[in-house]
């Protein structure tokens, strides 16, 4: 096991860095002294249980490069950024880094809180690398982004919660690194720094820095990733476009999704399509058919024939559509005019309290808007076996001009426990056709006045 640098002159001088058949094994003890008897050699056997946080995962970074790290509570991504940051040691495996890293872990973890503001970003600064002049020339910048005033000369100890992270993030994002490493800290502070935040981190992307992002905001990990690599229970599931990664991780959430055995090898995007699928549920292949009243099928021209679907079937969308504020079915709409979006559901089961829902996102994935009928307060009610369900949505299209996405789905509650029973996404493409956009991703339809 190691972590080393690449040498001057490498073959691999365009990989920032490369993780190679990674493993952290902790152990874990039911108490204190047992750990003791243990490494003492008394008694027989060992005392501990071994959790594995990371398991033969392999990533490789290159240099420019913004990538993306989702999955579950407990799946290993904070682990593995500690490793590539070298606050934490393989258990075995070899990570190598190619430049200099600034880390967004545990802001602050490196601060002396009997110090002042000033003492600790040269301190942290020191730690980092830095010399005592370039910190001086840093000084100013460091202090302008923080923003705390006066506090700078006060001991930490006295800040509160938000003055010290961002005393703390404002050390870590303005040393101009070659490799910046983000665990969730993109959202600290108020509106105003969280806003501060994403410019910088921004900017850092349009000057080609290296990037491994770890967020639960999928919204920002399909904005600002290349690729997104999805670990689960420390396996890493596949990596790929951010949009597809996405959705798979969606139903690792739901339970959806199988864990690879231990040595399995890993599935390709085709591949964890059709196994997310229970192998039997894509739109080419096994789908329900979904004809028109006429026999046509439905949305020839907008539906997506590689749609991603999943769910224990219980209850099947057998026909979606949208139709325009005439009613007629189309896949182009009016920025400002009315529409409906339309879906018959079939119960394979009684189903004490289904969910209707329709999500819209944009063509990286992001979702825009979306709505159902628990949050409508429109439909709460059991529904038996055998009969159908026909739901519309109608509301007044205010999305920017463009192409988008619509993804549809019926879910519900058994025991407590959230259940998809059928979710279709990326069903049919939608194009809003507009004469006047504005900034964002919709209109406010504003009454201008000027005097």
């Amino acid at each position: 096991m190691s972590r080393k640098q690449f040498n001057q002159g490498n073959i691999m001088d365009n990989i920032a860095i490369q993780v190679t058949n990674v493993e952290k094994v902790y152990k874990l003890y039911d108490k204190p002294s047992d750990r003791i008897v243990e490494a003492l050699g008394f008694g027989r056997g060992k005392r501990h249980k071994e959790h594995h946080a990371l398991k033969g995962v392999n990533l490789t970074v290159r240099q420019g490069e913004c990538v993306g790290i989702i999955g579950t509570n407990g799946s290993g991504k904070s682990t593995i950024l500690k490793i590539i940051t070298g606050v934490v040691n393989p258990t075995r495996g070899e990570v190598t880094v190619n430049g200099r890293i600034s880390a967004l872990l545990e802001l602050g973890a490196g601060f002396n809180m009997e110090y002042n503001g000033i003492e600790n970003i040269y301190l942290n600064g020191t730690m980092i690398g830095f010399s005592e002049k370039e910190i001086d020339e840093k000084l100013d910048a460091i202090l302008e982004f923080a923003d705390i005033g006066a506090y700078v000369h006060q001991p930490v100890k006295t800040y509160s919660s938000g003055m010290f992270v961002r005393l703390a993030f404002a050390v870590a994002i303005n040393i101009e690194p070659e490799i910046l490493i983000v665990d969730e800290a993109l959202s600290v502070g108020d509106v105003f720094f969280q806003a501060k935040c994403y410019h910088k981190f921004e900017e850092f992307k349009e000057m080609g820095k290296t990037i491994v992002f770890v967020s639960h905001d999928l919204s920002s990990i399909s904005k600002y990733c290349d690729r997104v690599v999805l670990l689960n229970q420390g396996v890493k599931l596949g990596e790929g476009a951010p949009k597809k990664m996405i959705d798979i991780y969606k139903q690792v959430l739901v339970g959806q999704y199988a864990v690879p055995e231990e040595g399995e090898s890993l599935l390709d995007d085709e591949e964890l399509r059709r196994a997310a699928a229970g192998g039997r549920i894509t739109a080419a292949e096994g789908a329900p058919e979904r004809s028109a009243e006429n026999g046509e099928k439905v949305g020839a021209a907008s539906e997506n024939p590689e749609l991603l679907e999943y769910g224990s079937k219980k209850a099947v969308i057998t026909e979606y559509y949208i139709t325009d504020d005439k009613g007629a079915r189309t896949s182009a709409i009016l920025k400002g005019n009315s529409f409906a979006i339309h879906m018959n559901v079939r119960m394979q089961e009684d189903i004490q309290a289904p969910i209707f829902a329709f999500t819209i996102k944009n063509v990286r994935g992001t979702e825009i808007t979306g709505t159902n009928t628990m949050f409508e307060k429109a439909f709460l009610e059991p529904v038996k076996a055998g009969e159908e369900r026909h739901v519309t949505f109608t509301q007044k299209m205010s999305l920017q001009g463009g192409d988008y996405l619509l993804s549809l789905g019926v879910t519900g509650y058994e025991n407590d426990d959230f259940t998809v029973y059928h979710r279709l996404y990326d069903a049919l493409s939608l194009t809003v056709i507009s004469d006047k956009d504005t900034v964002g991703f919709y209109d406010m339809d504003s009454a201008v006045e000027v005097r």
